[in-house]
């Protein structure tokens, strides 16, 4: 299983009705269950300190910040909620960064979207594509997909955040 993410965490899939954000592509029709540490992310909770649409550079049209893309995800031992939880040793081919939102007046929600694709064999960053996995700023995800052989995302699941919200006390130490 391929893994796009912004965070690092651990993933379940899970049949039940998925989240994205209004807009957002692609979409995927089943929720994948999120934790960090045993904190259930349900779909488009608003937490702080993580985003992934910002500010371009020098602009102030926003953009998509892709915090990882990892791959060779298999089912583990562990059973989370029902389901077992999604492992990977791999680190790339884009490594986790960790999020910090900018502070903005007036405060804007930032999207950090969760996708779980099925990963195709022999699956590698199609070379159109590596540039922008390398700068991780402005990713199409729409056209990666179509350049990579992916098909539509299994599971997905969202967070909304924004600088300085503290909806939830204890996972600002995880984003920092």
């Amino acid at each position: 299983m391929l893994f796009t993410s912004i965070a690092s965490a651990v993933v379940l899939a899970a049949s039940v009705v998925a989240q994205t954000p209004v807009g957002f592509v692609p979409a995927a029709n089943k929720t994948l269950d999120v934790y960090f540490g045993t904190t259930y992310i349900t779909p488009g909770l608003m937490i702080k300190k993580s985003y992934i649409d910002v500010p371009g550079q020098g602009s102030t049209k926003r953009t998509t910040v892709l915090h990882a893309l990892l791959q060779d995800y298999t089912p583990g031992s562990t059973i989370q909620n029902g389901t077992s939880v999604l492992t990977t040793k791999a680190t790339g081919p884009s490594s986790y960064f960790g999020p910090a939102p900018p502070a903005e007046t007036p405060k804007h929600p930032h999207n950090y979207v969760f996708l779980l694709h099925e990963q195709p064999a022999n699956f590698a960053v199609p070379s159109s594509q590596r540039s922008v996995v390398q700068s991780r700023m402005g990713i199409d995800w729409v056209k990666f997909m179509a350049d990579a052989g992916l098909s539509a995302p299994l599971f997905a699941n969202y967070m909304q955040v924004q600088s300085g919200d503290n909806t939830i006390r204890g996972l600002d130490r995880l984003f920092e």
